[in-house]
């Protein structure tokens, strides 16, 4: 049976670790090669699939993402799918508290990064007709208390999906977002333990996550990686300007 990614390249931004590098190694599993892009500090420290090779640049670099397409051109001779997964969370804050150099730098990075993705992939998913998927948030759908710039930041790449979908169907690229909930990856479990202590505290607040999903429980990484393979596949081949919850039923 072919493999779903058969002989596919692919350019994965933030992909060196967390739901990147989950996504690379879903993809290596269904046949795809490709490039993935994080910061140096990622990389150094990566262990990558064999069919990956890595990049390192910064998403608020437009210059550096362009590059990043430009390689994948040099190395692989084409580009038939773009995974922007790049973003960052920032502290909780109270709106009376917003911090906007905090604004401003997450922005950089979730949105105005993600939208620079989307522009530099074009003329190479042109040849293509290829597919994009968006990293946006379960916080695209709806705020959380205390994250006015991460929701605010989420709802963006939301719009970024459907408008690029709007302009670029006309060249038979697709362009969808998922949606996470809360996902146990390292970043996750390091920010609850700030929050809580660590112990008993961390322990409780994990319960409470999972206690507010269907499933009662998290959805781990690679169910994230198996939304994105089957947005990025022609299993969505009719599907463009959508956006895919993976949140265990967050209720």
């Amino acid at each position: 049976m072919a493999k779903l990614l058969e002989n596919r390249i692919a350019l994965i931004t933030g992909g060196a670790r967390g739901l990147g590098l989950a996504i690379a190694e879903r993809f290596a599993a269904e046949g795809a090669g490709g490039l993935l892009f994080d910061l140096p500090q990622a990389i150094e420290t990566a262990t990558v699939p064999e069919a990956f090779q890595v990049f390192p640049g910064d998403v608020t670099d437009e210059n550096s993402i362009k590059a990043a397409v430009t390689r994948a051109i040099e190395v692989f001779g084409r580009l038939d799918i773009v995974i922007g997964n790049a973003g960052v969370v920032p502290p909780w804050r109270e709106t009376e508290a917003l911090d906007l150099a905090e604004w401003d730098r997450v922005m950089a990075i979730n949105a105005r990064g993600m939208a620079a993705t989307v522009k530099h992939a074009v003329p190479a998913l042109k040849a293509t007709r290829g597919a994009i998927v968006l990293m946006a948030s379960i916080n695209a759908y709806a705020p959380h208390a205390n994250q006015m710039v991460y929701t605010a930041s989420k709802h963006a790449v939301l719009g970024i999906a459907r408008a690029a979908a709007q302009d670029l169907g006309r060249f038979g690229i697709r362009v969808n977002a998922v949606a996470p909930g809360p996902i146990a990856t390292e970043a996750l479990l390091e920010r609850v333990r700030t929050r809580t202590g660590g112990g008993e505290g961390m322990a409780g607040a994990l319960e409470r996550m999972s206690d507010r999903t269907a499933l009662k429980r998290l959805a781990s990484a690679d169910e994230v990686a198996k939304a994105v393979l089957f947005l990025a596949s022609d299993l969505a081949s009719g599907i463009t300007g959508e956006m895919l919850p993976v949140s265990a039923g967050q209720i």
